[in-house]
């Protein structure tokens, strides 16, 4: 049996970029975040591009680089389907979930992260750039500490989609899964959530360099201070 077809795509935001590459970072962004759950349907290619107001050729091109994302699957009869987690990931998250330390999982990000930086400044596609930038750009010391910590949880999140390795994905998102309820603290000051936003836009910067090097450092320091900021807020509560 199919599942059903999600007719609410969101309309497509209006900026100074050509239209497939707007449509991917849509697209993608909205099947990061979760508002285009895995194993949805979208809906046939005419019908979509009606609705999105935008022409069938630059609707392909889009969906031709969500697919070679592995973010999607197109099968002549089926039509497009959101993809979910790599097979056997959703049992090893539901394993080690509660079990793993804080500590342990921190060490985990400080290794693969640098690393889907680097790849990301080799491999990001314009939408990958944009979609960076459209979160920098709602990011701000001035947030609740919610929002803060949604806004970066999905900078980390879309640049481990930009590295386009769908395994290391995979480890990125257990590992700021792991460490979800920690980094509370750092986005709970004004402070903290400055040094997020400026951590961000440095890794940024590299990424939209092409600078690979500089994306790894950038990273590096980017989750050290994140980790001492943490590591002092919790001292404050103790």
């Amino acid at each position: 049996m199919k599942p059903p077809i999600n007719s609410s795509i969101p309309p497509l935001p209006r900026r100074s970029h050509s239209v497939s590459t707007g449509l991917a970072a849509h697209f993608e962004r909205l099947i990061a975040t979760g508002e285009l759950a895995a194993g949805s349907r979208l809906p046939a290619e005419r019908e979509l591009a009606v609705s999105l107001s935008v022409s069938r050729s630059s609707l392909r091109e889009a969906m031709h680089e969500l697919e070679s994302k592995h973010l999607i699957d197109r099968t002549p009869g089926r039509g497009t389907t959101v993809l979910g987690p790599i097979a056997g990931v959703e049992e090893l998250l539901m394993m080690s979930a509660g079990h793993s330390e804080q500590e342990h999982a921190a060490e985990l990000r400080l290794i693969i992260e640098p690393s889907i930086a680097g790849l990301a400044a080799n491999r990001a596609t314009p939408a990958s750039i944009l979609q960076l930038r459209d979160v920098l750009e709602k990011s701000s010391e001035r947030l609740p500490k919610a929002d803060s910590l949604r806004l970066d949880v999905e900078f980390h999140l879309l640049l481990a989609n930009a590295a386009q390795n769908p395994l290391l994905a995979t480890l990125q998102t257990m590992a700021s899964e792991w460490t979800s309820e920690v980094r509370q603290h750092s986005h709970a000051s004004r402070e903290g959530r400055r040094a997020s936003v400026r951590g961000h836009q440095a890794i940024f910067d590299a990424v939209q360099a092409h600078d690979a090097a500089a994306a790894r450092q950038a990273m590096e320091d980017h989750l050290r201070e994140v980790r001492e900021l943490i590591a002092t807020a919790t001292r404050k509560q103790a």
